[in-house]
């Protein structure tokens, strides 16, 4: 099995600079300078992992390069790509749109790289090039909306690549997972009215954006039934993401029939995370990948393309970035030292509210009409 692995050390150098988690530094405030929470330590430190660990020898590795105007514009709004090329030009750079999503001078040609890395996984997969693909990209990219960024999203990396892909070899049926523990709300703006693209966000309910991710939010217009959210509550663990993943997702990717899969690859759902209250660890986040490679295999060729998202302990979540490629290349697992602790925690196992609301989301399976 050939996987194929995206990084650039330039995607460390997306500057989020001295904000207070997500906000501004401001005395008035108590705001006492510190780090944004999407600053590159996570990222680089997955990577590092990954060559420590040997697992790098065992990829094939592919280039970035910068996403263009055109393929920009098959996802956004020529005044978004606008504003932030004018941003970019700052002294002090800009922001995505949202006040808590900053870029240092220069940014706008970092989050070009990290749109045409995408860009690139995605298409070494449909050219047969890997199996399937990791893109460890950053800024991330499925909060961005059509008409600005947000919550630390620049441009829509996911979607720009499914549009490009469409348009180079003509993908008709496409699904995105979306497991980052924050609803997948651009992405599920981008494809609203689609019926031809399945978007499934499982995330922990109502934690970003506020009131986003909701089960009745289902897709509008012909694209009614093909937005599929699972808005877990708090403290769901190994268990509860599991049988989403059995109960939910699978059969959820399997009525649909797609030619290709793309995940939103983020880890904010682990157990040790500042910005959510959910419990997934390395082991959880390793059978979820198998799950969905084993869908994979069976509906699309095993043609399936990661672009990474969140995750904010950068002590935990490279063990959890490392499992989801090692399961991905098919190699033994490197042992994970906090999963005696973490995969230990109360109530992993599914929960009787938490399995309530997975029956709620079966029942919404019946509204994606078979290819």
């Amino acid at each position: 099995m050939a996987t194929g692995y995206v990084y650039h050390e330039l995607y460390a150098w997306h500057d989020t600079g001295s904000f207070v988690g997500m906000l501004p530094a401001d005395p008035r405030l108590g705001l006492q300078p510190f780090q944004h929470f999407e600053n590159a330590e996570t990222k680089r430190r997955i990577h590092e992992l990954i060559v420590a660990t040997g697992l790098i020898d065992r990829l094939v590795r592919i280039g970035p390069r910068k996403a263009t105007d055109e393929e920009i514009l098959l996802a956004h709004t020529e005044d978004h790509l606008r504003r932030m090329v004018e941003q970019s030009e700052q002294d002090r750079g800009g922001d995505a749109g949202d006040g808590g999503s900053p870029f240092g001078k220069g940014g706008v040609e970092i989050a070009r790289l990290a749109a045409g890395g995408v860009i690139e996984a995605v298409q070494a997969v449909l050219d047969g090039t890997v199996d399937n693909a990791y893109a460890l990209v950053r800024p991330p990219g499925h909060h961005a909306l059509r008409e600005h960024g947000m919550g630390f999203c620049m441009f829509a990396n996911l979607v720009i690549a499914a549009k490009a892909a469409r348009r180079s070899h003509g993908v008709e049926r496409i699904a995105v997972v979306d497991w980052d523990v924050h609803h997948g709300n651009g992405t599920q703006a981008a494809f609203a009215d689609d019926p031809a693209t399945l978007t499934i966000s499982v995330h922990q309910d109502r934690v970003f954006p506020p009131d986003s991710g909701h089960l009745h939010e289902r897709g509008t217009g012909a694209g009614a039934g093909y937005a599929l959210n699972i808005p877990l509550p708090p403290g769901t663990g190994n268990g509860g993401y599991l049988e989403a993943m059995r109960r939910v997702i699978v059969p959820a990717l399997h009525r649909f029939r797609p030619d290709l899969i793309l995940v939103a690859s983020g880890y904010d759902a682990n157990a040790a995370d500042p910005l959510a209250r959910q419990m997934v660890t390395s082991a959880g986040y390793r059978e979820l990948t198998g799950l969905l490679l084993e869908a994979a295999a069976e509906l699309c060729g095993g043609r399936v393309a990661m672009s990474h998202e969140g995750g904010y302990n950068p002590v935990y979540v490279p063990f959890c970035g490392l499992a989801v490629i090692e399961a991905m290349a098919g190699v033994e697992p490197f042992p994970d030292p906090f999963e005696p602790n973490f995969g230990g925690m109360g109530q992993q196992e599914l929960q009787p509210h938490q399995a309530a609301l997975l029956d709620r989301a079966v029942g919404l399976l019946a509204d994606i009409h078979p290819a």
